[in-house]
């Protein structure tokens, strides 16, 4: 067994850093016990530790983790090379990681310290001409695979998956600043999701369905109908940087049970993850050319992918981009999350001290960095200043720091997405909003605000400000125009709340509970501005097939099938 004094450091240049995986034998002399944790170690070419991150999905209550606390021994690899060419990510296609012929890469901006973290190759049109060629090429022979061995390799791809969550992890963190022990969660459900969709894909996809032409009048038991699913060809999957490991997995599984190819397009910030996760199913054994990666800028390569004529199916998840590419895709099953200004309806009867947390953890949950976040809370007038006291007490719980060393509250994404939450924030200032919290900002990283007395003139008030900013709207009556994907109302009265949801034109509504996507296997979907088609496990699978009819005269069917 190779100890981690022992590795060859003269391989590592010396303003590199490395990340290696690490049983840890980690002893707590307090307590007298002991316990094997899964590490993921960054070192550098002098043997310095920077940061140790534990991959316990329960978590860890040793904290960060240093060679002068805890002895160690190697017992597993590091970040396979083979997806990186010097300081550049390769994009995969043909089962191969490519550099390509642009010779130009992307920069990824660490969220945090504001510096180039990764670079990624910025593919060229011609380079995703060849992908697409490929993709239905593959295609072709993957639907001939029996549905058994496709769930064979996506369960083995979610095992591998899970047992690269370290690095896949600390990649969640360098790229979009996600909180430790979230990046090692999204990570592990991600593993979760490709599981059951192997399971649900054989359900679904193992059973036909017989029609006879008696059931309509007029006709005789002499014809025979059989439906079944067939695949649509090549699926191109675009994920978003909030969740680029599990929004894409959701679109990857699917897809490949159904007999499909799959192009993903990662986003600039989380396409290091993506690229990670990818290796996983390659290293599965999936055929080459089904699965592929294109990396690049979408300014560049955006449209020349979602209109490519190849591409049969578009699964989008992200912002006003979306409605563009709904309009360019041509007349292909689309399925499209966009994300809008999702609402907390708080009724007079509602119980406060559940209403406060809930639509706190909701509301700045990954520093509000999430479609379904609680985005505004409309409370009735004559119980809002009780709300937002506790609602105020809550929020003074929150941490704040960078997301390694798992605080409540981290960097958003950009600075440009923190120079707009700051817009909006200054537009409530000048129209007269009540800052509950002192507004603070330090780069990237935004504290938590609440703000009260909002009105709708505010931009606040119907613009997505997609960070840690909630502001809360004093109402008289509940208003039934409500356009949004995902909303929750609070109240004791369930008759109430069923009228309430039935009234609203929400994707999906909850009662008594923050508004969250829930599990993966639920439906989920948006409506008219906030999204087309239903995601979800089983409603994916479905959406990336479509019906094939086999109909037989019953005189030419012979008697041994009717027996």
């Amino acid at each position: 067994m190779k100890r981690f004094c022992d590795v060859d450091k003269s391989m590592i240049r010396e303003d590199d850093v490395v990340r290696f995986d690490f049983d840890f034998l980690v002893l707590r002399r307090e307590r007298g016990s002991e316990r094997t944790c899964r590490v993921c170690v960054s070192v550098r070419a002098n043997g310095l530790v920077t940061r140790g991150l534990c991959h316990n999905v329960e978590g860890c209550d040793w904290g960060r983790l240093s060679l002068d606390e805890h002895s160690a021994r190697m017992a597993g690899t590091g970040v396979s090379v083979e997806i990186i060419d010097e300081e550049v990510f390769k994009y995969y296609s043909e089962g191969e990681w490519k550099k390509s012929s642009f010779g130009k890469s992307v920069a990824i901006i660490n969220p945090t310290t504001r510096k180039t973290q990764y670079k990624f190759q910025a593919c060229t049109q011609e380079e995703v001409n060849k992908v697409m060629v490929n993709a239905r090429r593959a295609q072709k022979a993957w639907a001939k695979t029996p549905l058994w061995k496709r769930a064979e390799l996506l369960h083995k791809a979610a095992a591998i998956l899970k047992e690269h969550k370290g690095p896949i992890a600390e990649c969640l963190i360098e790229e979009i600043a996600k909180p430790a022990k979230d990046a090692i969660f999204e990570v592990v459900r991600s593993g979760d999701l490709v599981s059951y969709c192997a399971e649900e894909g054989v359900r679904i996809l193992g059973e036909s369905k017989f029609l006879t032409a008696d059931s309509f009048p007029g006709h005789e038991r002499n014809k025979y109908c059989l439906v079944s699913k067939i695949p649509l060809g090549v699926v191109l999957a675009i994920p978003p940087f909030s969740y680029p490991v599990n929004l894409a997995v959701s679109k990857i599984a699917p897809s490949l049970i159904a007999g499909n190819s799959l192009v993903l397009k990662p986003p600039t910030q989380g396409a290091v993850a993506c690229l990670h996760m990818v290796h996983c199913f390659h290293l599965a054994g999936f055929p080459k050319g089904l699965i592929s990666s294109i990396t690049g800028k979408g300014s560049e390569i955006g449209d020349f992918l979602t209109m490519h004529p190849g591409v049969n199916c578009i699964s989008f998840t992200g912002g006003d981009t979306g409605i563009a590419i709904s309009k360019k895709a041509g007349m292909i099953p689309l399925q499209m999350e966009f994300g809008v200004k999702d609402a907390c309806v708080v009724l007079e009867d509602a119980d406060l001290d559940q209403v406060a947390p809930n639509i706190v953890r909701g509301g700045f949950s990954y520093s509000g960095q999430r479609c379904t976040a609680a985005k505004v809370v409309l409370v009735m007038d004559c119980i809002a200043d009780t709300l937002v006291e506790k609602m105020k007490a809550s929020i003074a719980k929150l941490t704040v720091g960078p997301p390694e060393d798992d605080y409540d509250i981290t960097p958003v994404v950009t600075e440009s997405s923190a120079n707009y939450i700051e817009e909006l924030v200054v537009d409530a200032r000048k129209k007269g909003a009540t800052f509950c919290q002192e507004y603070r900002r330090e780069g990237n990283l935004i504290w938590p605000l609440l703000l009260n007395n909002v009105r709708q003139d505010m931009r606040i008030a119907w613009e997505e400000p997609f960070g840690p900013v909630v502001p809360v709207i004093r109402i008289n009556s509940v208003e039934e125009d409500q356009n949004q994907m995902h909303g929750c109302v609070f109240t004791k009265d369930i008759d109430k709340a069923i009228l309430i949801s039935d009234a609203t034109e929400t994707g999906t509504v909850q009662i008594n509970s923050a508004p969250a996507r829930g599990l993966d296997h639920f439906p989920f979907q948006g409506l008219r501005d906030s999204g087309i088609g239903s995601q979800g496990i089983a409603s994916s699978i479905n959406m990336m097939t479509k019906l094939h009819f086999l109909l037989h005269p019953r005189d030419q069917v012979p008697d041994t099938f009717m027996n």
